[in-house]
């Protein structure tokens, strides 16, 4: 086992350029939402299959961070790294030469699976980190993640206004492999110590669920706050292509420059919890994932009211997980990838169910189920926060 270099903190390049990376590769399994309703009449499929796709994306993506994201604290992390983004660009290839539904799909479950290299990145950063800027550094990756969900989503409406929705996934193949070539030339060497075998750490994430409350309430929060962020934007293609509005994809991508605004709660998060204040955000981010459907109700009647939902929520959505994740990353940092691993299974399946659910409901039922299922989801999460700060040390 190769020896660990001391690492005295990131450059500023080197956290700019892995949040990127996180971006790009999240941003993968996101570019078909605002491009659903040109796919179903491109690849003539019904409304309510159309959610496989995303649903494909979320589910390989959790069977990723199952079986890959683990291995982060056993293999060396760097050649980790550029095989799986090599990988995950083989899927968008797929897809983009994709002529069917079932093409699409395996091409959307490769590149899901396979960009899972985004939580090798964040455990990685932490642990190069200085301990006094971590929760800094975290929070700035997590802007890039969810700059990378909103943002992939307006890019994806732009290009497919000039070429076609196949265009998206050609284009961002060529990124990919420019940011791959980048990170192999960038990134340190580094392994763990652990000396136990793969069947054993993956069996150890169940010992850590045992072990540490923490992990538990957060894992919770993170499977509704994921749910409630695929419930507005898996749906939302349907809802701007029908009355009153009637929009294209060009219009419907550029809702993410709304939800990109929740990328600023990142720092601000970030710093609370280098202060030991992280439960303080973590409530304030309930709350506001509370009163994001308030608006949001209004949103077949009013743009505005749809905007500031969107804001809101998104915001809220990123202060909720960057919390969660610093609160956890300050806990065994010998295990943070197999924590972090439990969490984002959590978190993605979060996601899987919200997509699932939405296009059901949206399709059966309408917006009115949406706002319904959504703000119950949103008082259970809020609940079982408070219940936990009450009989648990604040974390």
């Amino acid at each position: 086992m190769m020896q660990n270099k001391q690492h005295q903190g990131l450059s500023g390049y080197l956290v700019f350029l892995m949040a990127f990376a996180i971006g790009i590769t999240i941003a993968s399994n996101y570019y078909a939402q605002p491009l659903l309703h040109s796919i179903t009449n491109n690849l003539h499929i019904k409304v309510e299959h159309a959610g496989a796709i995303i649903m494909a994306a979320q589910f390989s993506y959790a069977i990723g961070l199952l079986f890959i994201t683990p291995l982060g604290d056993k293999v060396e992390r760097k050649r980790l790294i550029i095989i799986l983004m090599i990988l995950s660009t083989c899927g968008l290839m797929v897809s983009a030469l994709s002529q069917n539904i079932w093409m699409l799909i395996i091409g959307t479950a490769m590149t899901g699976l396979f960009s899972t290299v985004a939580q090798v990145l964040i455990p990685f950063a932490a642990t190069l980190s200085s301990p006094d800027h971590r929760g800094k550094v975290v929070g700035t990756l997590m802007s890039g993640m969810l700059l990378g969900i909103l943002l992939g989503r307006t890019f994806a409406g732009a290009i497919s206004s000039i070429a076609d929705w196949h265009g998206v996934y050609w284009i961002a193949t060529g990124v990919m492999i420019i940011v791959t070539l980048l990170l192999s030339i960038s990134l340190p060497k580094y392994s763990n110590t652990i000396n136990i075998n793969y069947f054993q750490l993956l069996c150890s994430i169940g010992s850590l669920y045992k072990q540490e409350p923490i992990l538990r309430i957060r894992s919770l929060l993170a499977i509704i706050s994921f749910s409630l962020f695929s419930l507005l934007w898996t749906p939302l293609a349907f809802l701007l292509t029908n009355t009153p509005y009637h929009y294209s994809d060009f219009m419907i991508g550029l809702f993410g420059l709304a939800g990109a605004a929740g990328a600023m709660g990142s720092p601000i998060v970030g710093k609370l919890s280098d202060k030991g204040k992280g439960y303080i955000a973590t409530t304030i981010g309930l709350s506001l994932l509370l009163l994001s459907w308030l608006p949001l109700s209004f949103a077949q009647y009013s743009i505005t009211a749809l905007i500031l939902g969107v804001v809101l929520l998104d915001f809220a959505v990123q202060v909720t997980h960057v919390s969660n994740m610093n609160a956890i990353y300050q806990i065994r940092p010998e295990a943070r990838s197999r924590m972090n691993t439990g969490y984002m299974v959590c978190y993605f399946i979060g996601g899987m169910l919200g997509s699932a659910g939405s296009t059901y409901l949206f399709s059966h039922y309408g917006w009115k189920a949406i706002i319904i299922a959504s703000t119950s989801l949103a008082i259970l999460g809020i609940t079982s926060w408070l219940f936990y700060i009450k009989t648990h040390q604040k974390s």
